[in-house]
């Protein structure tokens, strides 16, 4: 296409406008051509290096996705959003329409496959992620048959990375995120991540603060701490807490299998004789070990209380049955084949079995004696053992420079992406604010009325929760 000297001046005025995108992202980036994809999405994309530190590196298209203000007239900008994972987005965003519908009011919602995924360059590789029923607590031999099983994936994928290889990590993303910023046509951007999208988050903060609007992260998953004990324990905390309350839940419950009995006591016995020996499982894949057990406890939510007192009741009567799937599941349902590779690029933390083990047994002897400990293992035993260590970006400090205040949100009941990383983060951002919620992951999304609130009133001017403000379950 033919620039002329206006059009060129011209691009240079909106360049300036937009700010000077530091780190090797380039400030004119073309404007993202909108097209239908049905489903009242509009879809684009952004071309990228493969390798933000090499300009000269090869390209790839990060797709996009748009569901438009339903007012134009009265739009007051648009709104970055990744929903985690990391897994693609824009195929599932038709889903997520319901949870979004309120933002759209007033603003442009995109969202993103990150690199890798999807629209985005999305990777197949040759054979599925490999995948364990047992890792809440497994052996030398459990834990060694997976990293074995993950390093065979690793290599056999290689190819299929192709020049992705060892440029999957938030590092990259985040700069990808500004030229998506640049190429929207925003000066500043407003963002919203949701669990892994809030790693993203953090990275961009540290590196583009000056170029944030308002960043709402919710459900934050800590890329910050370098020592995994910390990091572990809030997460432990959270899932010991979590099996306190259902006993409690238990012990005023008459319709809980457990009720009349000291829940906790039943579970210590089923876990140990677990230990001893797997505990028949008639009619499933597997016996049930204890790492099988533990791996596959469900007591972060309260609807799955029931079904869990069961579960121990009966394996405390010589059936773990209910412990164990009926079938393995499906390639590609535990998640996309290469959410393991990125997630361990940002978090390459020891994977040596004996460290790992170390790690359990502290938090055993210490915080989390009964279910807490299962933590240690993850993601090591979920995901990261084996994998070749290419292209980290490890947590650390987050130092950013001119960036306005973050609003962040945790559940209480949430050991996935618990309260101690969102609180550790907000301390290290200037005007940041932490709202604690009653409740478990994906708060925005889950309809919360008091968090949709606040974070509106975020959006849209600014406006804070007060420093004592909390949310009630929904």
């Amino acid at each position: 296409m033919r620039i002329t000297i206006g059009k060129a001046a011209a691009l240079l005025v909106v360049a300036v406008l937009l700010g000077t995108a530091v780190q090797g992202v380039a400030a004119a980036v073309p404007r993202v051509e909108w097209h239908d994809c049905g489903d009242g999405l509009q879809c684009g994309s952004v071309r990228v290096p493969v390798d933000w530190g090499d300009r000269a590196s090869a390209r790839i298209d990060l797709g996009l996705a748009r569901l438009p203000a339903r007012d134009q007239s009265r739009k007051k900008g648009t709104l970055l959003h990744n929903p985690g994972g990391p897994a693609p987005a824009i195929e599932y965003l038709p889903l997520m329409e319901g949870a979004l519908d309120e933002l759209t009011e007033w603003f442009d919602v995109v969202v993103f496959d990150p690199r890798g995924f999807g629209a985005s360059g999305g990777v197949s590789c040759p054979e599925p992620v490999p995948f364990t029923l047992d890792w809440g607590a497994p052996d030398r031999a459990a834990y060694d048959g997976f990293a074995t099983a993950n390093r065979a994936f690793a290599d056999r994928c290689a190819a299929a990375m192709g020049p992705l290889r060892g440029k999957l990590n938030s590092w990259q993303v985040a700069h990808d995120m500004e030229a998506v910023r640049v190429a929207l046509g925003q000066r500043r951007l407003n963002y919203y991540g949701n669990s892994y999208g809030t790693v993203f988050g953090q990275v961009y903060a540290e590196l583009f603060g000056h170029n944030v609007g308002r960043m709402y992260l919710d459900s934050l998953l800590d890329h910050t701490s370098p020592d995994r004990y910390p990091w572990t324990v809030a997460k432990a905390e959270v899932s010991e807490r979590n099996l306190h309350r259902f006993a409690r839940w238990c012990d005023r419950e008459p319709a809980c299998a457990l009720h009349g009995r000291d829940p906790l006591a039943t579970w210590d016995r089923v876990v140990a004789a677990a230990e001893r020996a797997p505990i028949p499982a008639p009619g499933a894949s597997v016996p049930a070990t204890a790492g099988l057990i533990l791996g596959q406890a469900r007591v972060g939510d309260e609807r799955d209380w029931p079904g869990f007192a069961l579960a121990v009741a009966e394996a405390d009567a010589g059936d773990a049955s209910r412990f164990v799937p009926r079938l393995p599941p499906p390639p590609g349902a535990i998640g996309p084949d290469l959410a393991g590779v990125m997630m361990c690029a940002d978090f390459p933390y020891e994977t040596d079995y004996r460290a790992v083990r170390r790690l359990s047994d502290r938090l055993r002897d210490t915080i989390a004696p009964r279910l807490g400990r299962t933590d240690a293992w993850y993601p090591a035993a979920t995901h990261c053992a084996g994998l070749p260590r290419v292209g980290t970006y490890p947590p650390r400090p987050l130092r950013p420079r001119g960036l306005p205040p973050v609003l962040i949100a945790s559940g209480s009941a949430d050991h996935v992406t618990p309260p101690g990383h969102g609180r550790n983060v907000a301390r290290q951002l200037p005007g940041a604010r932490y709202l604690p919620v009653e409740g478990g992951h994906a708060l925005y999304w889950s309809g919360n009325p008091c968090v949709r609130g606040h974070v509106h009133r975020y959006l849209l001017d600014g406006t804070m929760p007060a420093t004592d403000a909390t949310c009630p379950a929904t």
